[in-house]
């Protein structure tokens, strides 16, 4: 809990567009990303956000594909919360918050444009890959969890590999096999893949990537989930503060801007690391 004086300072800074920390209100914090951090997944990432730190594996399995959508594969999302973290998440207020991340991911992910589901259909409806993308939050100190399991989410997409399908026959008689070669593997189309940028309101200014202080001001915080083509796939509202129509369209400027800079950020920290692994085999 802030005291009025630092609250103060916050603010002040915020309209000076000089942060405690040095940023602009503009400026996204540096972050540490690493891959292929969980064993028996099929691709995995850790992001480290100032004292904010997740983890995030996804695994493919086969699976059955929807009545509504047969000849669509599934994204399935779910997060858990370190009780470890901060004393806010023992007991039901962990599993509810984390109810409300995997809610935001899946929100963001039910977009057509981000994934193409359909090149996960095996024998349309009967078999589909299904991707289970499992959340950790390890430790909460720097706020930004919702972006940073966005990031964390893009990043162990990218370096997904799924098993090459041998599949023959046609209509009923469809048939496949998995292919027994380990490098025979098939990489996924996440162009559209989107991150989560939240921009929060302190005062009558927007700022980005919020220190957990800086979130404890403001009085209202939009999510925006943007692809790296700059297309929105959607908007949450958090904070019990209203916004201006007419400040929607600046917030929505804002979150494309600084999300080319983030994207950047990620396939840089990817290429490093796949260099860093070839180097260490």
């Amino acid at each position: 809990c802030l005291s009025r004086w630092e609250r103060e300072y916050i603010v002040s800074g915020v309209n000076e567009d000089f942060r405690t920390d040095g940023r602009s209100c503009k400026d996204y914090r540096n972050f540490t990303l690493e891959t292929g951090v969980v064993s028996n997944t099929s691709g995995s990432a850790k992001i480290k956000l100032d004292r904010t730190c997740v983890v995030v594996g996804v695994k493919a399995e086969l699976g059955v594909p929807t009545l509504a959508k047969p000849s669509e594969g599934r994204i399935e999302f779910s997060v858990d919360c370190c009780a470890l973290a901060t004393p806010e998440f023992e007991g039901r207020e962990g599993e509810e918050l984390g109810s409300h991340l995997a809610y935001e991911l899946l929100k963001a992910y039910s977009n057509s444009g981000c994934l193409d589901l359909s090149s996960l259909a095996v024998i349309p409806g009967q078999q589909c890959w299904v991707l289970y993308v499992d959340a950790l939050v390890l430790e909460w100190g720097g706020g930004g969890v919702l972006e940073s399991l966005s990031l964390a989410v893009v990043a162990a997409l990218k370096v997904t590999r799924i098993p090459r399908l041998i599949i023959s026959g046609e209509g009923e008689e469809m048939e496949f096999e998995v292919s027994d070669n380990p490098h025979d593997v098939v990489k996924l189309d996440v162009k559209g893949a989107p991150v989560i940028i939240t921009l929060s309101q302190i005062g009558n200014h927007f700022l980005v990537d919020a220190s957990m202080e800086e979130e404890m001001c403001a009085n209202v915080q939009l999510s925006v989930a943007i692809t790296s083509s700059h297309s929105i796939v959607s908007i949450s509202k958090d904070k019990f503060g209203g916004l201006l129509y007419s400040k929607l369209q600046d917030v929505i400027l804002m979150a494309q801007e600084v999300c080319t800079d983030v994207f950047t950020r990620i396939d840089t920290s990817l290429t490093d690391n796949h260099n860093k692994q070839r180097l260490s085999t």
